[in-house]
């Protein structure tokens, strides 16, 4: 694919994924050089068995076979036992976690990014959903104040702003008295220095399309969600800039062999890539399926959408202003709408083989190498590489995370992994 024709090589946005990819970096000063030994390493061009990754000073130094690396002998080994190291997973919609809810307290984010790698999450979105323009203003301050002392978790890289500009006929879980068009003054301090990452909005409404170029010109990513749209009106969305759809199908028209709508448009434009709840509740595993023989070509990016309710047991919990209950797996608010999910983002590595049967090292790349290459930090995160960011996962037979390093640093060990 051509990335100049998409306006993610602009130099906005390299510049932006820069600035973000130093100040991710900043937040952890790992000092200890690592060697992940007797590991099976899944590379983009091969799977190397019997191998070595070294870590130094924040970064992936080498990566090969066991005989062919050198391991310094100030590094700590720490024999893997043969299990899977994977790139750190990557979340781009995350609504809550751990009892924790970050449009109605954004402080969370840091609280649930400390625990997040137990998961195999080493970077995240916090997703601010439909509010007060001011409440978002608040979450800006909080990323732009950086993490606790002696913060050790997963990197929030900015915010996911879903909201509040979508179509009120397909607001899901958002209140209308939240949504509404833009202005400019909304938008004065709208950037990824700045906290904004990712902003999701309908495109077929009034204004739209000089709010999308506008978005995009900063190097913000812009999603379209929450839509009424049609295919011509989805078309000029993706247009003016709009690259991603973070949760195809779930709130938004459906899709008809005359009447194709923004999943139609989606699935159609290879400029576009696809977010897809993969919990078996919001999408039928049939339809995961078809949507990932469609997509085979990188596009596709799993998200978990997930909620306050996460790590957490049935009850009830708040998505926003309102409260929402957590039973069978399911979120839902009273009237029965579901409100995001808990669904964490390796299970939902787990059902994306599950559902399709695709290879391990594809299913990999929808929570690794697409949503970085969607923040523009394809150079940096997403892959098992010498020079990219020591953001990795251990996994076992089963695809369970038994540590977890981000920035080099081990910010998660299970038990049984010594």
């Amino acid at each position: 694919m051509d990335w100049s024709a998409t306006g993610l090589s602009s130099p906005a946005f390299r510049q932006a994924a820069s600035q973000l990819h130093r100040r991710a970096a900043s937040w952890h000063n790992p000092f200890t050089m690592h060697a992940l030994s007797n590991v099976t390493i899944l590379t983009p061009e091969r799977t190397i068995r019997h191998g070595v990754v070294l870590v130094d000073e924040g970064r992936i130094s080498h990566v090969g076979q066991r005989d062919s690396v050198t391991v310094p002998p100030q590094a700590e080994v720490i024999d893997s036992r043969g299990a899977l190291v994977a790139p750190g997973l990557i979340d781009l919609q995350l609504n809550g976690a751990f009892g924790h809810d970050f449009t109605s307290d954004p402080t969370a984010m840091w609280t649930a990014a400390a625990e997040l790698p137990r998961y195999g999450v080493t970077a995240f979105l916090p997703a601010i959903i439909s509010t007060k323009l001011d409440t978002v203003e608040g979450a800006q301050d909080v990323w732009l104040g950086g993490p606790p002392a002696d913060f050790r978790g997963a990197q929030p890289l900015g915010l996911h702003l879903e909201g509040p500009y979508l179509n009120p006929e397909y607001r899901g879980a958002h209140r209308r008295a939240h949504l509404r068009l833009p202005n400019l003054d909304d938008l004065v301090h709208w950037s990824p220095a700045t906290g904004v990452r990712l902003v999701t909005l309908a495109p077929e409404l009034p204004r739209m399309q000089w709010l999308i170029s506008l978005l995009a010109e900063r190097g913000i990513l812009v999603g379209a969600g929450h839509s009424a749209a049609t295919f011509e009106e989805a078309r000029q969305g993706f247009d003016a800039g709009v690259r991603y759809v973070p949760h195809l199908f779930n709130a938004m028209s459906g899709l008809h062999q005359r009447r194709p709508g923004l999943v139609g448009a989606a699935l159609a434009d290879e400029r576009v890539s696809i977010g897809l709840i993969a919990d078996g509740v919001h999408v039928h595993p049939a339809v995961v399926k078809l949507i990932w023989q469609l997509t085979y070509d990188g596009r596709l990016n799993l998200v978990s959408d997930a909620t306050a309710g996460l790590g957490m047991p049935p009850g009830s919990y708040r998505l926003g202003d309102q409260p929402v209950t957590v039973e069978g797996g399911r979120v839902e608010r009273a009237d029965g709408t579901l409100a995001g999910t808990v669904l964490r983002l390796d299970q939902a590595l787990r059902n994306l083989q599950q559902y399709t049967g695709c290879a391990l090292t594809d299913a990999l790349a929808a929570v690794t190498a697409t949503p970085a290459r969607l923040l523009g930090l394809g150079r940096h995160k997403g892959q098992v590489r010498p020079g990219f960011d020591a953001d990795l996962v251990l996994l076992n037979a089963d695809l369970q995370p038994t540590l977890t390093m981000v920035a080099g640093e081990i910010v998660y060990r299970a038990a049984e992994s010594g």
